[in-house]
């Protein structure tokens, strides 16, 4: 195996035993990025050197992560991908970004997504699309499609992204790696471009499920410098992957595998589930609240709350002027201002938080009479470049069976679950709010029964 194909895991194992050192892994990567992110254009920037003064052997062992570029960082210019911030040093580090230095992170470089993260494409980036590295012909999805595309074309050890209504999940799945959205506030935003404040949730996008838990290990906790984040102890989720899942109840909500759903991508996620049936689990089918409400509430709450967090931008303060915004953040912003002014804010934006509300109980209700719900992560593989011009809802349409998680605040992951016409399919788990542990382990144990996690891009 070549040192850029390692997971994390796999590195520091290898790190332990002295089977190789860090600089040597860092290297190896950096020459991948150097040849293949020409073709993907996953990075936006990244070191040039793989040299990192004195080698660790604790935490993340200086191996090579990645950041989307809405992250705060005070060594690299973080432009959430749009031109109002194209030269922007922050003047602070994010909880994020400064947790993983201080457990011994190689920070490479900061990742390509939708402008503001207002997308599930990546074609929306002012700096150009990121491209998929199954077939360069089509879309890694979105937001975070630079950090799921590094990840898969092995551009990095493993990545950060962040999500909104599917941002993590979605591009995992059309990527073919792992994607954990956390629940929310379980990870802080101190120091994340906002998009919509309620529902924004830093995760990482990885190899593996376990890699997945280990950083997880590392992001989570209280933070002061975030009013939304969460006091409860963190467990440790690595330690928690081997534990038990036989007699779990897994509810497999029928309107997520109903119109508009391809019928491969739900034959393959079927196919996931009887793996998990096998594996001593049980499929109970269930009825939730139609995904398309969640679109309609999604659309109203994150335009409004895009309104005003785009507001900063004024070319007063600091970046561009509002002439700089692209196509999509104007459409927005103009959407969430009406839906917040005078004579209309009873009418969408408080309706739809009633509604937001409708959608929490009924996964309340739900998680009473089961442990986790299934489902595809998206109705269609990974779509051709190009599919989002004039589509105004692709983002919404595209992320549809996230949203109601999300918006709830649920954790959820996506995990390979096998291919249909060469592209990965994904397999979405959700549990109840700090359920981490849980979805971590019934996704590790149906990755650990399977082969679709070890497949590779050619490229």
């Amino acid at each position: 195996m070549k040192l850029f194909e390692l997971t994390l895991k796999e590195a520091i194992e290898g790190i332990k035993d002295k089977k190789y050192r860090g600089k040597e892994i860092r290297q190896e990567v950096l020459n991948r990025l150097l040849k293949v992110n020409p073709q993907v254009h996953a990075f936006l920037r990244y070191r040039e050197s793989a040299d990192l003064e004195g080698e660790t052997e604790t935490g993340l062992y200086g191996l090579p992560i990645c950041l989307k570029d809405n992250i705060l960082t005070k060594e690299f210019i973080t432009t959430a991908s749009s031109r109002i911030l194209e030269n922007f040093l922050p003047p602070y580090e994010s909880t994020v970004s400064r947790r993983l230095l201080e457990n011994n992170a190689f920070i490479e470089g900061k990742t390509n997504l939708d402008a503001w993260a207002h997308g599930s494409s990546t074609e929306t980036s002012d700096f150009g699309p990121t491209l998929n590295p199954w077939d360069l012909s089509k879309l890694p999805g979105g937001s975070s499609g630079g950090s799921a595309a590094a990840v898969a074309a092995d551009l990095c050890l493993a990545a950060i992204g962040t999500e909104t209504a599917g941002s993590i999940r979605q591009p995992a799945g059309w990527c073919g790696v792992v994607g954990l959205k956390p629940t929310y506030g379980r990870v802080s935003r101190y120091g994340i471009v906002a998009m919509a404040s309620s529902t924004d949730s830093p995760g990482p996008i990885t190899k593996s499920v376990w890699d997945a838990a280990y950083l997880l290990n590392f992001l989570a906790g209280n933070d002061p410098f975030d009013a939304t984040s969460l006091t409860d102890s963190v467990p440790d989720y690595t330690a928690g992957l081997t534990g038990p899942i036989k007699g779990l109840k897994i509810g497999v909500p029928k309107e997520y595998f109903g119109a508009g759903v391809s019928r491969e991508v739900a034959e393959s996620v079927m196919a996931a589930l009887k793996a998990l049936e096998s594996l001593g689990c049980e499929l109970k089918e269930i009825s939730l609240v139609d995904p398309k409400y969640a679109i309609a509430v999604y659309t109203v709450i994150q335009r409004a709350e895009v309104s005003s967090n785009l507001g900063r931008y004024d070319g007063v303060r600091f970046g561009r002027g509002r002439d700089s915004f692209g196509n999509e953040a104007e459409r927005r912003i103009m959407l969430g201002t009406y839906t917040l002014s005078a004579g209309y804010y009873e009418a969408y934006y408080k309706k739809a938080e009633r509604v937001r509300t409708l959608i929490i109980k009924d996964f309340d209700q739900t998680f009473g009479k089961v442990d986790l719900i299934a489902g595809p992560v998206s109705p269609n593989v990974a779509l051709p470049v190009g599919s989002t011009l004039d589509q105004a809802m692709f983002g919404e349409m595209a992320d549809a069976l996230l949203e109601p998680s999300s918006i709830a605040g649920l954790p959820g992951i996506s995990v390979p679950c096998g291919f249909v016409k060469s592209l990965p399919v994904g397999l979405n788990l959700t549990g109840p709010r700090l359920s981490e542990e849980l979805i971590l382990r019934v996704a590790y144990q149906y990755e650990q029964s399977t082969e679709w996690h070890k497949l590779k891009p050619k490229i």
